[in-house]
C-alpha cells in the first residue's frame, strides 16, 4: 500500500513528508520525500501557542491553540499536494495518510498529551483516508505515548545483525534498541538538538549550531555540565519520555556563546551515553537519524563518551531526513490493518495496543 507519513518536531524547523510502500510489516520501500520549511511567522505563532499549552493542566480549547491547529491542518495539506506532484502519484493512487501534527505539550506523567491538528479536515481537503491522534489512546492506557517509532526501526534494521540501536536526534532524543527475535525497548534520551537551538537563536538568531562549528570552538564547562546531569530523569528506569520544555539553557547562562553551545553539545552526548546503560545489552551499532546527524561535533562527542561510532543512517541507504515521517506513515497501515505500535518496552503500556484515529473519505 502507498502511504504518506507527515511529521512537524518540536524543533519547528517544518514538516516532513515521506511517501512510501509497505504492508505495515516487513516490507518498507521509500517512494519519495518533502520537506517544506515553516516561515518566521508560522513558526513563532506555533512556538506561542506551544509556550500557551504548556501552561495549561490539560488540554482545552482556547483560540491561539485553534488557530494554531488550523494552520498545522492547512500547511500540511499543501505539503501533500506538493509531494504528490513531485512523486508523480495521484491522490486515488494513496492508501492512507498518517498524520502526527504537532506537539504542543506532552505530560504523561499528567495522563494526557496534545497534538494539534485536524485529521477529518486534512483527509477531506487531500481526498485520502487520515490516521491522526497517534498517542492519546498509549497515555490513556498507562503508557508515555512516546516514543512511537520502534517497530518502525525494527523494520529498517530487519536485515542487521543485532542487538542494534537507532538514535533520533530531534528536537528532543530517543533511542530505540531492537534485540534478537524483535525485542524492542525505547524511551526519550534527553534534550538533544533542542537546547542548542535555543542557545544559538538567542545569541544570534540562527536557528541551529551549523555543522557544531560553534560548540568546537568552545570549551566544556564541566561545572554546568555536572550540574545539568544531576536530574532524577537519567536515573529512572525505560521506558520513560520527555517534553521538550523539561530542560532548558538557564544553567548555561554567563559562560560565553562558544563555551555554552560545547556545554550543551557535551550535555546531549553524555544524556546519549547515559541512555545506553539503560539497553538490555550493548549495540554492535549506533545508527543515527534526525537533524543532528548533520551535526560532526555532536557525532564525535557522542562516539568518545558512548564508546560507539555514531552512524549517520544514510550511509545504510536510509533518509535520515525523513525517517519520522515514513514511521508515521508504516504506522497509519498498521493503525488500517489493526496491527499493534505501541509495545511495553517502547512505551511502558501494559500490553501491546494498536492507536490513532481513523478518518475516512
Amino acid at each position: 500500500m502507498l502511504a504518506i507519513g507527515l511529521m512537524s518536531g518540536t524543533s519547528l524547523d517544518g514538516i516532513d513528508a515521506a511517501l512510501i510502500d509497505t504492508d505495515g510489516e516487513g516490507a518498507v520501500r521509500s517512494v519519495a520525500f518533502w520537506g517544506e520549511p515553516y516561515t518566521d511567522d508560522a513558526r513563532a505563532q506555533l512556538a506561542e501557542a506551544t509556550r500557551i499549552a504548556l501552561t495549561y493542566d490539560r488540554p482545552r480549547v482556547s483560540p491561539p491553540l485553534v488557530e494554531a491547529s488550523d494552520l498545522i491542518t492547512r500547511t500540511h495539506a499543501m505539503v501533500v499536494h506538493k509531494l504528490l506532484r513531485h512523486a508523480g502519484v495521484a491522490a486515488e493512487e494513496v492508501g492512507v495518510i498518517g498524520f502526527h501534527g504537532q506537539t504542543v505539550a506532552h505530560r504523561p506523567d499528567r495522563g494526557w498529551t496534545w497534538q494539534i491538528g485536524d485529521g477529518a479536515a486534512l483527509a477531506a481537503a487531500c481526498a485520502i483516508t487520515t490516521v491522526a491522534d497517534f498517542r492519546s489512546a498509549d497515555v490513556a492506557a498507562g503508557g508515555q505515548g512516546a516514543p512511537l517509532l520502534p517497530i518502525y526501526h525494527a523494520a529498517l534494521v530487519g536485515a542487521l545483525e543485532k542487538p542494534v540501536a537507532v538514535l533520533n536526534l530531534g528536537g528532543v532524543g530517543n533511542v530505540t534498541f531492537v534485540g534478537d527475535n524483535v525485542e524492542l525497548v525505547a524511551f526519550d534520551t534527553g534534550p538533544a538538538n533542542g537546547l542548542i537551538d535555543d542557545w544559538i537563536g538567542e545569541f544570534s538568531g540562527a536557528r541551529y549550531d551549523a555543522d557544531g562549528a560553534l560548540a568546537a570552538s568552545g570549551r566544556v564547562d564541566e561545572a554546568v555540565l555536572t550540574a545539568m546531569l544531576d536530574h532524577p530523569y537519567f536515573d529512572a528506569p525505560a521506558p520513560k519520555s520527555l517534553d521538550r520544555s523539561d530542560f532548558t539553557i538557564q544553567p548555561a547562562r554567563g559562560l560565553s556563546p562558544a563555551d555554552g553551545a560545547a556545554t550543551l553539545t557535551a550535555f546531549t552526548a553524555e544524556t546519549v551515553a547515559l541512555a545506553m546503560h539503560h539497553l538490555p545489552a550493548r549495540p554492535r551499532r549506533l545508527l543515527v537519524v534526525g537533524g543532528g546527524r548533520r551535526n560532526p561535533t555532536m557525532l564525535r562527542m557522542i562516539a568518545e563518551h558512548c564508546g560507539l561510532v555514531a552512524e549517520p543512517a544514510d550511509s545504510l541507504g536510509w533518509n535520515g531526513d525523513g525517517v519520522e515521517a515514513e514511521g508515521f506513515a508504516y504506522m497509519a497501515v498498521r493503525t488500517l490493518k489493526n496491527l499493534p505500535i505501541s509495545f511495553p518496552g517502547t512505551t511502558g503500556v501494559a500490553a501491546p495496543m494498536t492507536g490513532g484515529v481513523v478518518h475516512r473519505i
